[in-house]
């Protein structure tokens, strides 16, 4: 079955109802960050790739959270108003079904399943068949255990809570995914009983309806657990990340890139990244990040959202967010490049000095101790330490405008809206709140003098 146009006969229902009280948050489980994204948000992705015919999303539990950080209208949202079990929230979806349709039910905190899986289930489960993704754990503990008889075909998916011993020591698990055509979701679920230890309606008892109405169960197995592996803790939430942070890791890895230690390597978002870039230690990616070839990062930098070129070397305990630095340049240490800063090639940020929302040109330097924002500053302009342009008169921002060849003296103050024009020298501790023309000398000291016998103060005495 192709995914790659819109498959009109696939439905997917993704559960996103219950309150995951063993958070011990006031957030929706599904909406805690997973890969720099809600958990949630990684299941929906997934199932887009597939490009069904919709996605309908149950909730419960705080669904005006759940809704508000999902506004896209392509999202189906249906309300569970009372939580009983994972049949009940998908018979929650079946007005929504028509008979000839195929549904694919998704759990809203399995983050990693991935599309190959997914589109494995779909071409191997018929239109007839109900289809299962199952995997083998080495500690199956709070997880539905697949029965088969003793031809090896699956009977029935018993819930970990209602095993009896032997079935405990079963370690072949039901994933929560499962693939069935909506006719017959439509005459199994009214069926469901709730004659268990929790009460709920499963939606696993649709294993045994399909062995007694004679339907075919087909089944895929995952390689990898942790593609299955549900969220229910902090602590499972903590061992998955760090699993898929280290995977992320090895496949930069193996296709070239230097990381110094991938147990101390974050990528929450999407990185694209050239030959020979060598990564150090307790390096953040966020949202969508390209890096060119031939670039060092150092220790302890977060680079959000940011397009950066060839040879760009990024020194240690930077934060860089939607930027652009051009090919050849460096920033840092402990420097701060703000959003919609533009910094052409060969340009060199020092340390302690933030960038913000301001272009600069060519071969310029900020070196020490500046803050820059609001600016345009021309091509091979020195900006001496300490220089602040003074953008903000307490309501409105204005911008500082530095032409090419321009020196900015130490300690120098650019009340904006200023503009210093090209070639221009700015004396040291000047405060510049007119024009300075190009070519000359602006200073705007006072004149230097010493008083005669002044006297530090001293320290008062204790009593």
């Amino acid at each position: 079955m192709s995914t790659h146009q819109n498959n009109k006969r696939l439905q997917v229902v993704i559960l996103a109802a219950g309150e995951g009280k063993r958070m011990y948050s006031t957030l929706p489980k599904v909406l805690h960050p997973f890969l720099g994204k809600p958990i949630l948000a990684q299941v929906i992705q997934t199932a887009s790739q597939l490009n069904p015919e919709k996605i309908h999303v149950i909730c419960g539990h705080a669904q005006e959270k759940i809704r508000a950080a999902f506004p896209q209208g392509s999202l189906h949202w249906i309300e569970q108003t009372q939580q009983l079990g994972t049949g009940h929230a998908v018979a929650q979806a079946l007005p929504f079904l028509k008979d000839d349709e195929q549904v694919l039910v998704l759990a809203g905190d399995v983050p990693l399943i991935s599309r190959e899986s997914l589109e494995q289930l779909i071409e191997k489960t018929s239109a007839q068949e109900l289809g299962l993704i199952l995997a083998e754990f080495s500690d199956p503990s709070g997880l539905g255990r697949v029965i088969r008889d003793k031809k090896n075909n699956i009977i029935s998916i018993t819930e970990d809570r209602d095993c009896d011993e032997s079935q405990k020591k079963i370690r072949e698990i039901y994933s929560g995914i499962l693939l069935a055509p909506a006719k017959l979701l439509k005459e199994w679920l009214p069926k469901l009983s709730n004659s268990n230890s929790q009460k709920e309606y499963y939606l696993t008892e649709i294993i045994s309806f399909a062995v007694k109405s004679g339907v075919s169960i087909c089944s895929i197995t995952v390689k990898d657990e942790y593609e299955v592996y549900g969220i229910n803790d902090r602590y499972q939430l903590i061992t998955l990340e760090r699993y898929a942070q280290t995977r992320k890791a090895e496949q930069l890895l193996r296709a070239g890139v230097v990381i110094r230690d991938p147990a101390r390597f974050d990528l929450r978002g999407d990185l694209t990244i050239g030959k020979d870039v060598v990564i150090d230690v307790n390096v953040i990616f966020e949202g969508q990040v390209s890096i060119g070839n031939h670039c060092q990062i150092g220790s302890n930098v977060v680079i959000r959202n940011t397009k950066i070129g060839d040879n760009v070397t990024i020194k240690e305990n930077c934060v860089i967010e939607e930027a652009t630095i051009g090919s050849h340049s460096i920033v840092g240490p402990f420097a701060r490049v703000r959003p919609e800063t533009h910094l052409a090639e060969s340009v060199h940020i020092g340390n302690f000095v933030e960038i913000k929302k301001s272009t600069i040109a060519e071969g310029s330097k900020v070196n020490h101790l500046s803050y820059v924002g609001d600016a345009i500053i021309g091509k091979h302009v020195n900006v001496g330490a300490g220089t602040i342009t003074c953008n903000y008169d307490g309501v409105n921002k204005y911008q500082t405008i530095i032409e090419d060849d321009v020196f900015i003296g130490s300690d120098t103050q650019l009340i904006a809206p200023v503009k210093v024009g090209k070639g221009a020298t700015i004396g040291a501790g000047a405060t510049i709140c007119k024009d300075a023309p190009a070519d000359q000398l602006t200073i705007s000291a006072r004149q230097q003098k010493s008083i005669p016998g002044w006297k530090r103060p001293e320290k008062d005495k204790e009593s």
